[in-house]
């Protein structure tokens, strides 16, 4: 155990280094296809340290609950540090700790340690040539591997853009978040805003009743309330502001429009976990019976 809690030290320290020698991560540097490559090198790296773990005592401990432990301890305080503090894309250090290396380092080695776990136990399976031997555990890992990574080398994919809508005007430009503005591959016009509002004037829901024209031909009508964002080609158009000093009058709104093309296997692994704890439920309190 002891060993763990030096590693993810030095991990640690080692972030802490880069951090002032370079600065934070920059994830726009991986976006497709980089994290594509990124994603099959590591998998590649724990495949060969799998395959050595016997000659080599450090990659067989990586495996191991002495490394999962400590490591997990570091991810949580990390992880609370995270929470605890407001988060902005433009924050330093602790103020966008996914751009963060000691935060950073500590994931990735964490998901090496998932990454052996699971071949560890495939190679049970395929040992003994037998379902039986699955167990529950790995869908778990499986699960939580696949959400952490996707979401991690995701991000660099991710779009998040604001639009400027009028009544009678169909806009194709959006603005990113540093401020560039981007011809979009779907036009949206404002038909109406809806503004309901409470006995004292102050609003209770407003949303926007839009057409959206693809390239691809489509067009759609619908309505976008807060929470309630329309989809698109992968584009999930959100409300976000309006004219307040219009009010419920205002002829423009302002939507936000977000793509994440790397969610759905997000989700994939988010079920999978699910899926794994409601199986160990059930079969491990049938083992225990039995």
């Amino acid at each position: 155990m002891k060993e763990g809690f030096l590693i993810g030290g030095g991990l640690i320290f080692a972030g802490l280094m880069l951090q002032l020698a370079v600065g934070g991560v920059a994830w726009a540097a991986f976006a497709w296809p980089t994290n594509g490559i990124v994603l099959a090198a590591f998998l590649a790296i724990a495949a060969a340290l799998f395959v050595l773990r016997r000659r080599v005592y450090a990659f067989r401990f990586i495996a191991t609950y002495q490394s999962a432990i400590p490591t997990l301890v570091y991810a949580a305080i990390l992880t609370t540090v995270m929470g605890l503090t407001r988060q902005t894309v433009d924050g330093k250090w602790l103020g966008n700790m996914l751009s963060f290396w000691p935060f950073v380092l500590i994931y990735v080695y964490m998901a090496l340690t998932l990454a052996l776990v699971i071949l560890k136990q495939l190679r049970a399976v395929m040992t003994h040539r037998s379902l039986s031997t699955l167990r529950p555990s790995l869908l778990l890992h499986l699960g939580l591997f696949i959400a952490l990574t996707t979401a991690t080398l995701g991000n660099a994919d991710m779009q998040r853009l604001k639009m400027l809508t009028m009544v009678g005007q169909p806009e194709w430009r959006a603005l990113t978040q540093e401020g560039v503005v981007r011809d979009m591959p779907l036009a949206i016009e404002l038909k109406r805003f809806i503004m309901e509002t409470y006995d004292d004037g102050s609003p209770k829901r407003f949303a926007s009743k839009i057409q959206v024209l693809t390239k691809s031909g489509k067009d759609i009508q619908a309505t976008v309330d807060v929470n309630k964002p329309v989809e698109v080609d992968g584009w999930r158009i959100y409300q976000y502001g309006y004219d307040t000093a219009m009010g419920a009058m205002s002829q423009t709104s302002i939507l936000e429009l977000v793509s994440d093309p790397w969610l759905p296997l997000v989700y994939t692994g988010i079920y999978m976990m699910l899926g794994g704890a409601v199986c160990m439920f059930v079969f491990g309190g049938r083992r225990q019976r039995a």
